[in-house]
This record gives C-alpha cells, sequence and structure tokens, in this order.
C-alpha cells in the first residue's frame, strides 16, 4: 500500500504542470475574448441569494466547537463561505458598509472575516485603546451584516504595533518601536516575540477585552454578548517557531535575554543540574558561553532549523537530537501558556464564540505537530495557502509566471493545507486564492468548495481578500493587487459553490485513516508517521506517508491521541484507475483525471460540472452528458432552489468561465513569462459547451453579466449550445417549461 501511494505521487509529480497544451499563450488581439464589464448592480437577478441568508446573524446563538462541525447553541449546523475584508475597510463611510453588505448577500456569502484592522483604530496614543469614531463606523458595519445573516470574525492582530503611550507597561519600549521586519507591514511590532514575552501579550490581551467589552450602539451588545461575532482569532500568521524570531531577536536584546532566561528555567526543572544537561545533550552541543546558572541559555526558535533536523533523522534513521526536542519542548509549552492566558482573558469576557490560537505553519515534522496542537487546545484549527502568482509580489508585474495548474496534481496546492485536519475540531481555511498572473485561477474556488468544504467536510473558508463591493475593473485588484477575490473567475462562481455547500451537496467521505499523535512521544520525537511541509512564504505544500493526492480519495486527519499508536495504511488501490489516470473519490461522486490533461467531475443530484482541462469526448454525469469545445473551462450545472435536485427543480443554473486577461495583456509562447500586464477592460475567453438534458421541455436564457434576465428566452431541444463570447455573459437560466 505504501508503494501505490508512492508511485501515485511520483507519476503525478513526474508531469510538468506548466505545459500548457495547444493554448496559443502569447497574445489575444483580434480574438473573441469578450469585455466584462458589468453595471455591478445590487438587484438580485437570478442569480442573487440574500434569501438563503438566515438573518439575522445569530439568531440561533453563539457559534460552538460540536467535534469536528461548527454548530450553533440551539444545534442548528453551518458552513461559513465568505471572504476577507482587510485594514481600513471596517472603518469606511456607512455607504460603502451598505454596499459590501449587499455585495456578499448577492452571491452567497455568509461570513466576513476582518482582518488586520486594529492598526488602524488605535485612539491616538495607545495601542490597547481605539478610536471611537472609526469604531462607530466599524459597529455600523457589522451591525448590517448581522441584520443580513452575515456573520463576522476578528483577525485583528498582525503584530501588535506599539504607541508611545505603551511605553511604561514594556519592558524594551524603544526595541520593539525600532524592530525591523522583512515585511515592512509589521515593522515597530510586537510579532514573533509575543510568543513568550507577556508585557507584550498583555497589549494584545487588553485591545481584545477592551473591544469585546464595548457596546455596538447599532444593536445595542457588547460584542462578548453578540453571537453574530462567529470567532476570535488571538494572531494572524505568528507563532513562537516562526523563523522570523531570530531576526527580531538580534536587534531587542532584552527580549532575547528574557528567552534565555525562560529556557534556562525550564531546563533547570528538567534537570536540576548543569552536568545532567551535558550529559543529555551529549558534548559539544550547548556553547561554553551558555550555562543554567547563568541562564541564558539560547533555544533557537526557528522552523527551518526544527525541520531540517527532523528530515536529516529520517535520511539517517535516527532519533532527532535530545537538544533539539528540547527546544521544541519548551517553545511549544511557552506557546500554550500564552494561549491559555490570551483564552482565559476573552472567556472572561463572557464571550462564549469559537476561538483561533493562529492561522501559520511551523516547518516539518516535529515542530509542525507541535504547533498544531497548541492551536487545537484552545479551538478550532485554522490555516492559509496559496498559489501561483508571479516574480513581482502582491502587484500584478512583468516577469515570472507560477503558471502552474492544480487540477494536474490531486490534492496538491491550495487543498495541501486539509493535511492539517484534526478529527474532533472544525477546520477552516481563512486565507486563500490562486494568484494571477497564473492563467487556470477559475480552478481554485471549485477546488476548494467541491473537494475541501466538500469531501474533506471543512467548515469555513474565507477568501483573500475582498476590497471593493463590486467586480473588479482588472485582474488584479485596487488595494491588494493578486489578492484578487472580486475576479470573474473568482466571484463569478459563487452563485454556484455557494448554494452547493449550504445544501451539502458533496457528501462528505469517512475518515479512511487518522494519523495519531501522542503528546508525550511527539516530545521525545516518536511519530508514527512522516510529515513534510515545503513552506515556501505564504505558499505550503505537504508530503509524507500519506500524501496530499489522498485527499481527493477521502478524509487521512489528525487525531491527537492518548497513547502511542502505530498507523495501518488502507488499500487504496480500488480508487485509482492507473491505466486512465483517474483518481475517484470514496463517496464515488468526484472523479480527477491527472495529467497534462487534468481535470475533475462533479456528479450529485443537485450539482453537476466539470473543472479544468476537458477532454474532446462528451462527459456522462449521471442522465447529463457534457463537452466541452475548448480546452480549459469550468462548467457548473446547480439546482436554483434550497431544497430541489436538478431533477426537481424549474431552475438551473449554468455557469461557464475560462481564463481572463487585461486588455493589452501578453505572456511569452510558454506562458511563464509576462510581457505586458494591461488595461481595463477586463476580457474573459469564450466558453463553448454542448450540453444534453434529461428530456425535451426547456427554456433556456443567457442572464446578464449583473446575473439578471435578459428576456432573450429560447426554447431548447434535449441539446443547450452555449457560447459565452456571443451572449458576453458567464451565467445561464435552464428553466423547465
Amino acid at each position: 500500500m505504501k508503494n501505490y501511494l508512492i508511485l501515485l505521487v511520483l507519476g503525478c509529480l513526474a508531469i510538468s504542470c506548466s505545459q500548457n497544451g495547444n493554448y496559443d499563450l502569447q497574445s489575444i488581439e483580434d480574438s473573441d475574448w469578450f469585455p466584462f464589464t458589468p453595471e455591478n448592480s445590487f438587484e438580485q437577478g437570478v442569480i442573487g441569494m440574500k434569501d438563503w441568508l438566515d438573518a439575522p446573524a445569530g439568531k440561533h446563538g453563539f457559534l460552538q466547537m460540536n467535534d469536528d462541525n461548527l454548530r450553533f447553541e440551539d444545534g442548528t449546523g453551518i458552513k461559513l463561505w465568505g471572504t476577507n475584508i482587510c485594514s481600513k475597510l471596517p472603518y469606511s463611510d456607512k455607504q460603502t458598509a451598505d454596499d459590501f453588505t449587499a455585495m456578499l448577500s448577492k452571491f452567497g456569502m455568509n461570513a466576513v472575516r476582518f482582518h488586520k484592522f486594529s492598526w488602524y483604530a488605535y485612539d491616538g496614543d495607545e495601542s490597547t485603546k481605539f478610536d471611537q469614531e472609526k469604531f462607530n463606523h466599524f459597529d455600523y458595519f457589522q451591525h448590517k451584516l448581522k441584520e443580513s445573516g452575515i456573520y463576522y470574525g476578528w483577525s485583528h492582530i498582525y503584530g501588535h504595533r506599539v504607541q508611545p503611550g505603551d511605553s511604561s507597561k514594556l519592558l524594551a519600549y524603544s526595541e520593539i518601536r525600532d524592530l525591523e521586519y522583512p515585511w515592512s507591514h509589521l515593522n515597530g511590532s510586537t510579532a514573533s516575540l509575543v510568543n513568550f514575552a507577556a508585557d507584550l501579550q498583555d497589549l494584545s490581551i487588553e485591545l481584545t477585552v477592551d473591544m469585546l467589552n464595548h457596546t455596538n450602539p447599532y444593536t445595542g451588545l457588547r460584542y462578548a454578548d453578540d453571537p453574530a461575532l462567529a470567532f476570535v482569532e488571538f494572531q494572524n500568521e505568528d507563532n513562537i517557531f516562526w523563523g522570523a524570531i531570530e531576526k527580531s531577536l538580534e536587534q531587542a536584546p532584552t527580549y532575547r535575554r528574557l528567552l534565555c532566561q525562560q529556557f534556562s528555567e525550564w531546563l533547570i526543572k528538567k534537570y536540576q543540574t548543569q552536568e545532567s544537561l551535558l550529559l543529555a545533550w551529549g558534548e559539544g552541543v550547548l556553547p561554553r558561553n551558555q550555562s543554567l546558572t547563568e541562564k541564558n541559555i539560547y533555544p533557537q526558535p526557528n522552523h527551518g532549523l526544527f525541520s531540517h533536523e527532523y528530515e536529516i533523522a529520517l535520511e539517517q534513521g535516527r532519533p532527532m537530537a535530545t537538544h533539539i526536542l528540547d527546544k521544541i519542548a519548551f517553545l511549544y509549552d511557552t506557546q500554550l501558556k500564552f494561549y491559555r492566558r490570551f483564552e482565559q482573558a476573552i472567556r472572561d469576557t463572557g464571550y462564549r464564540g469559537v476561538l483561533v490560537g493562529s492561522c501559520w505553519q511551523a516547518g516539518s515534522g516535529i515542530s509542525h505537530l507541535s504547533n498544531l496542537h497548541a492551536d487545537y487546545v484552545v479551538g478550532m484549527i485554522d490555516r492559509h495557502n496559496y498559489f501561483g502568482g508571479d516574480a513581482g509580489g502582491h502587484r500584478l508585474d512583468t516577469g515570472k509566471v507560477k503558471n502552474n495548474a492544480m487540477v494536474r496534481v490531486p490534492g496538491s496546492g491550495l487543498l495541501s493545507a486539509g493535511m492539517q485536519q484534526v478529527v474532533d475540531r472544525p477546520f477552516s481555511f481563512s486565507e486563500w486564492m490562486s494568484l494571477v498572473p497564473n492563467q487556470w485561477t477559475a480552478e481554485a474556488a471549485p477546488l476548494i468548495a467541491v473537494y475541501g468544504m466538500g469531501l474533506q467536510g471543512w467548515d469555513a473558508s474565507f477568501s483573500f481578500a475582498t476590497d471593493i463591493p463590486r467586480f473588479s475593473k482588472l485582474l488584479e485588484s485596487e488595494k491588494h493587487g493578486v489578492y484578487n477575490a472580486t475576479s470573474p473567475l473568482h466571484m463569478g462562481l459563487y452563485p454556484a459553490l455557494a448554494r452547493m455547500i449550504y445544501r451539502s451537496d458533496i457528501q462528505e467521505a469517512p475518515v479512511l485513516l487518522t494519523r495519531n499523535v501522542h503528546i508525550p512521544s511527539l516530545k521525545k520525537g516518536k511519530v508514527s508517521f512522516t510529515e513534510l511541509v515545503n513552506q515556501g512564504y505564504d505558499e505550503k505544500s505537504f508530503t509524507g506517508t500519506i500524501p496530499s493526492e489522498a485527499l481527493a480519495i477521502g478524509r487521512f486527519p489528525i487525531e491527537f491521541s492518548e497513547e502511542y499508536k502505530e498507523i495501518t495504511l488502507p488499500d487504496l488501490t480500488v480508487f485509482v484507475d492507473s491505466t486512465n489516470s483517474l483518481v475517484e473519490s470514496n463517496t464515488g461522486e468526484l472523479r480527477w483525471k491527472y495529467g497534462v490533461d487534468g481535470h475533475f467531475t462533479i456528479n450529485t443530484p443537485s450539482t453537476k460540472g466539470i473543472v479544468g482541462f476537458c477532454p474532446e469526448e462528451p462527459i456522462s454525469l449521471g442522465d447529463w452528458k457534457i463537452r466541452v469545445n475548448h480546452q480549459f473551462a469550468v462548467v457548473l450545472i446547480t439546482s436554483l432552489d434550497k431544497d430541489k435536485t436538478l431533477a426537481e427543480t424549474k431552475n438551473i443554473l449554468i455557469t461557464a468561465v475560462s481564463r481572463g486577461r487585461n486588455t493589452g495583456m501578453h505572456y511569452d509562447i510558454t506562458g511563464d513569462n509576462l510581457l505586458t500586464t494591461g488595461d481595463p477592460p477586463l476580457l474573459l475567453e469564450p466558453v463553448n459547451v454542448e450540453i444534453e438534458v434529461p428530456g425535451n421541455r426547456f427554456l433556456f436564457e443567457p442572464l446578464d453579466q449583473d446575473g439578471r434576465s435578459t428576456g432573450r428566452v429560447r426554447p431548447v431541444d434535449s441539446t443547450i449550445n452555449i457560447n459565452t463570447a456571443e451572449d458576453e455573459t458567464i451565467w445561464y437560466r435552464l428553466s423547465r417549461s
């Protein structure tokens, strides 16, 4: 069985994912690509989902963790399908709040993650108080979301920036104020150091408690008493294992001494004497200038080091060095102590909703699993991942393109983050996006909705990011560049995907194997499986005993067990057709064709579709048959009703998209280099589809670019022919006459 998994991995990865078939990747001049220039009307039209949202938010009580699901206090279950709204936007004017709320509800988003907004709300001199006028706008925004049935969560701290009024509270205010990070937005903040320094923790805790005790004048409720506040996150993308902490410690000697003192005291409790420590660690490990007496032993907090040591131990077939295991165990204990403090302070306000420690990985193996458990102890598991992009950073720029397609390798890219799912905790994917100028970005939202929220049973998703209450005029967004959730290749798919998620169209897979982790054994370096994480800034991928490719079949979560257990790999060969390069889900509803022509199909009673590089021959999905006369496309067929299947409903939504480009945007012939970025308007590649429908009494209507009726209704026989360029749309309504 292990050999099968390895062969599947090697077979998938041997494919050059940047191969682009027969596409003309140089120019779109004189083509039939059509401009996407909607009015951005908030009118519900055919696609609108306002009446799908269970308003007002909070009517069922506070959101709770119920084993591996999210449920409200009255037992009602929910999946959160939303987006991030960032930075200054929560403090916008009331009209902007109204517009955002109208857009979110139209496209079926029932949740918002408000992200890194505390920086912009500080009340002048102190970072633990907020500006009342700004926060009043935020109060209004959250009130409007609540009214519409949209839940919200706070990811308010991404490095707590210190202010002069904080100076008397800190051990060394100037050291924190002057800190410089590789990412300038964290300069002068408590990032990384907060995980062990109680004075820095106090700032974050005080700010959060003040916010929870604040009464929203529009709802009349303290936020601690408002069940529309679905979750509170302690900190964004931070943990004590984070590699950047070492650079911070070089600049902050007071805090470096504090960390060394804490580690030395931890070692004294374990070993009592220097002699016992040296005997356990071995000759030459402890630097000569470090000792328990001086309390200056440095724990080397860096997931890069710990990952390297883990991988070397695996290669050499030996245990990890004792000093490395001690350092990881100390850091884990210290992280957990911080999280427990934060948890207690929030619970003391009376808040009963879900908590999140952080959303950041910690390398491979022992440090990774230790960090995962710290998050597990205090709340929901939450993670981030990104895919694609270019060499230009956050803004669309010419140069090298990461032009791979996730559909060519099952379980790769964004989906691989699900390897961190835990059996008895909900799983949230609170930041993700396939980044332009990668040309296959339309695959991302269906992958997360179908395989993540569906097959894997994830509980929350927040794409990154929505910074305007309308579709973007370019492939990149106005404020967040390549991080663009308002592209028609993304948000345009939500009317179909949100319906699919809320109806639970995709069956959740049963657990095929639990990867058991026993914490006392983990601290000794003993775990029954391997787990390697390639962590390249925002983009992560996972390999190990169970490769991420297996996520196309079923569920393989972590279990934090009461005792050490070996794992027995199940026989998965029945789900793999290696001759035709197919992987089938163990529910039978999803099939993934891997390779250069990679794609997956959806075949459920209420939703059918194909995503990826489409075959020339028709694909049968039950009594529907789809033939896409185009290489790459997303075609989704879904019931428009809350409780009716495709066979029962009178109205069906068909969505069809392919690629998008700015006008004048050019790639080289390989597609791996962007030559020009282009200008408005945004152009969409046409999709030609033939759909054989069951029966012959249908009316067919192209909708406009705002999802409204055009009145251009025509009767159809058993075959529908779609040409999105002729109709200049991505949405169609099919009605039984």
